[in-house]
């Protein structure tokens, strides 16, 4: 959305900064152009304020790349607060952005060694390693972490997204089991789980995946992904050597996943064309051809059949 600056007085752009900073909304494009064009030259009307605005503007001059504003900005706040934690991680910040990624570091070891309870400088520390490429000390920086804030939701979701790209899934599925902990109603993090295990492979992980699919597709009908994992983990019991017993109930799974699935595929098809009959036809000829190459595409399995 664009304002006109002209029209607007700084007691607007004030209400406006003030609704964004609750909100959470950073509009940085937006907001240093209202900064540029009303507010810079009327801070002093801004009265307690001013420092909140003044630490809004820092954050979207880094997002825009406005290097000397951030660095006039910091400067002002360091000036009327010395030693402030909270002006030094906005310091860090700007080192990061200038590509000083050592001083940066340096800057945020020392507000942990101060507040040793201040989880932002950890967490902008796990970011900078992460840039870096050095992923296995982001992990060690990240699992310190999580020993004292065991209840970040984000940083188990990080944690194991750093786990999964260095390919230790055994400790990404760890990581999602602890976020089943805390969301154990979140059909995406038993899908995500399921995925891990899969990914892992082996009868015993494979049955795990079957479980977690089948919660997802529980908590959420429509997931069509938990469906197809559902598919895939049953074709692979059902060719297993595992007992005739657990065969059989994967077939029966198998095959309502995929009905599931088809009764899904063909109700999202939408006829488009204005003759209603073609475009019916047309409809479930598309269809069919789906479901016979995601037929295909799984294997050709036949779950019709079981063979002891």
């Amino acid at each position: 959305m664009s304002y006109n600056v002209e029209e607007m007085s700084w007691s607007d752009v004030r209400d406006l900064f003030r609704k964004w900073r609750d909100d959470n909304e950073r509009q940085s494009d937006t907001v240093m152009q209202l900064w540029d064009g009303v507010l810079e030259s009327k801070q002093a009307k801004l009265g307690n304020e001013r420092h909140l605005v003044l630490e809004q503007v820092i954050i979207a001059a880094l997002d825009c790349n406005r290097i000397e504003t951030a660095e006039h900005c910091v400067s002002v706040l360091s000036a009327e607060f010395p030693g402030s934690l909270r002006i030094q991680k906005y310091r860090s910040m700007l080192l990061e952005a200038l590509g000083r990624y050592d001083d940066a570091l340096d800057e945020l070891e020392s507000i942990i060694r101060k507040d040793e309870t201040n989880a932002a400088p950890r967490k902008r520390k796990v970011a900078i390693l992460k840039t870096q490429g050095r992923t296995a000390e982001a992990i060690k920086e990240l699992c310190d972490y999580m020993k004292i804030f065991m209840s970040d939701q984000e940083g188990w979701h990080e944690l194991c997204n750093l786990y999964l790209s260095e390919g230790e899934y055994a400790k990404a599925a760890f990581c999602m089991e602890e976020l089943l902990l805390h969301n154990p109603h979140s059909h995406l993090i038993h899908q995500r789980l399921a995925d891990i295990r899969y990914t892992m492979g082996g009868l015993d992980n494979i049955e795990m995946a079957r479980v977690h699919y089948c919660k997802a597709a529980k908590l959420n009908v429509n997931n069509l992904r938990a469906l197809y994992g559902l598919f895939l983990c049953a074709g692979h019991i059902m060719n297993s050597k595992a007992v005739v017993g657990k065969r059989k109930e994967a077939q029966k799974l198998a095959q309502w996943a995929m009905e599931q699935i088809q009764q899904k595929t063909v109700k999202n098809v939408a006829p488009t064309d204005t003759k209603a009959s073609q475009s019916k036809a047309l409809g479930k000829k598309s269809c069919g051809e789906e479901l016979a190459a995601l037929e295909q595409a799984f294997g050709g399995l036949d779950v019709g059949k079981l063979t002891n």
